[in-house]
């Protein structure tokens, strides 16, 4: 097997001092399979020459390793129909050679340059904590999901390979409560002003040249960028109707993480050289806060942040951003689904510590899927099945949010569980009230092995 990367190219550019690289003698040497060989080998040669261009990625997306891992990712994930109206449970139904059939259909057609994707199916999908609001979500047929899905595992190593520290988003071995934790120690070190901003439709309006511009500085692979545009001006299915897409990056498909990771890399890269001066900036894809320790430098930030995404195509949402001081709890601000407050230290009187627990936002998500999960029309089911369906909810919400200062909130929702459980027990049985000494105690809710929070919470010292 070879990669397209044991020898250097002219049209790659300068090479590295490591040119031999290799995925088999990667394979051989570390013990991994072909797949993960080969993100390696993609992501070193990136690493190592700054300046390279990729010229021969196109022919990576029709192995049969790539194709089958893309597949596994996309089937694990799920997620509906397109506008073709198959599904995952459609290809999957004929096992594991139907499935290899459709991967060799789509991967013929891609190596024929045949491979033309599909509209996009709109809908448009509750947002949570904000009854009667939604957003749009485009959804690409499966077919189109499989390769996009196997681009993205070959594009992402090399441009993580120049992604910078202070982006957290939708990146391999990087995760929100590392994002948080940056946070906390900052304003911990009395950095107590925060621009807290908000990109309007990040995705939606991210400029297709921009997007292209930036993939090019690492990409010189013409069949790749092509692939890339098609993907960008696909269109989408609406009312019976095919829309062009003029701008954006499609937030639903598999790819578009990476892409906005790509452009707003600029916004990064621009940080780094000059804007780092002014205090430290914090980004979960386009979710990101800036923290500084004087008003002034806040207000700098801003403006240098206005100038740097407008090329983009991108702005600052003019009513959600803002600047916050946190000194002595006078204010606080949401970040990636928490509250964050400054609290004076029980233990050391005029000491001042960043708090973080769930934003009113988060809490009326829950309690709107445990409101879901126990309405009456479940009043018939045996109540072990709605513990059933309720329980993975309050896992997932819980596992997220039980690092911080999340007890009293924990409490509050196991409080609302309770009620919901006990009501639905009166409604099932008949009876009046909610019948909380007597019969739907807390001992009852154990034993029918209802999930609880409290006692869930990771709490990290406040004084880093």
């Amino acid at each position: 097997m070879t990669d397209g990367l044991d020898q250097p190219d002219s049209s790659d550019g300068p090479q590295g001092g490591n040119a031999a690289l290799s995925a088999r003698s990667i394979s051989r040497a570390e013990g991994v399979n072909a797949f993960q060989a080969l993100q390696r080998v993609l992501y070193r040669s990136a690493k190592q020459d700054p300046k390279r261009r990729f010229h021969a990625l196109y022919d990576k997306l029709t192995r049969r390793d790539v194709m089958w891992r893309a597949w596994v990712d996309v089937a694990t994930n799920q997620g509906a129909p397109g506008v073709d109206g198959v599904s995952i449970a459609d290809i999957d139904e004929g096992g594991v050679e139907a499935v290899r059939a459709f991967l060799d259909e789509l991967a013929a057609e891609l190596e024929a340059e045949t491979y033309r994707p599909q509209p996009l199916r709109r809908v448009d999908i509750p947002k949570p904590g904000q009854p009667g609001k939604s957003r749009p979500l485009s959804i690409p047929c499966v077919r189109d999901r499989v390769v996009m899905t196997a681009a993205k595992s070959i594009l992402e190593p090399i441009f993580e390979a120049q992604f910078l520290p202070c982006s957290f988003g939708f990146r391999p071995k990087r995760s929100a409560h590392q994002a948080l934790e940056v946070v906390r120690t900052t304003a911990n070190k009395g950095v107590v002003w925060v621009l807290d901003a908000d990109i309007s439709d990040c995705f939606g309006s991210l400029a297709f040249d921009a997007i292209v511009s930036e993939m090019e500085k690492r990409v010189s692979d013409r069949k790749m960028l092509k692939l890339i545009r098609a993907w960008l001006r696909v269109g989408v299915l609406e009312g019976g109707v095919v829309t062009d897409s003029v701008t954006g990056a499609p937030q639903g498909s598999p790819v578009s993480p990476l892409m906005a990771n790509i452009v707003l890399h600029v916004l990064d890269e621009a940080w780094s050289r000059q804007g780092h001066r002014l205090g430290t900036l914090v980004r979960y894809c386009d979710d990101f806060v800036v923290l500084a320790p004087t008003r002034a430098r806040v207000v700098e930030a801003k403006a240098r942040i206005e100038a740097v995404l407008e090329p983009l195509g991108l702005r600052l949402h003019p009513d959600k951003t803002r600047i916050a001081c946190l000194a002595e709890g006078q204010e606080g601000f949401v970040f990636l689904g928490f509250e964050h407050r400054m609290r004076e230290s029980r233990k050391w009187r005029g000491r001042w510590y960043l708090n973080r627990w769930p934003s009113p936002r988060a809490m009326a998500s829950i309690r709107a899927k445990v409101k879901q999960r126990t309405a009456r029309r479940f009043a018939s089911l045996p109540l072990e099945a709605v513990v059933e369906s309720l329980n993975p909810v309050l896992r997932g919400w819980g596992a997220y949010f039980r690092y911080g200062n999340s007890s009293q909130k924990f409490s509050a929702i196991d409080s609302y569980v309770h009620l919901r459980m006990a009501t639905l027990a009166s409604t099932k049985h008949g009876l009046h009230g909610r019948n909380w000494a007597t019969r739907f105690t807390y001992g009852w809710m154990a034993d029918l092995g209802v999930y609880r929070l409290s006692g869930k919470v990771r709490y990290r010292a406040a004084s880093a």
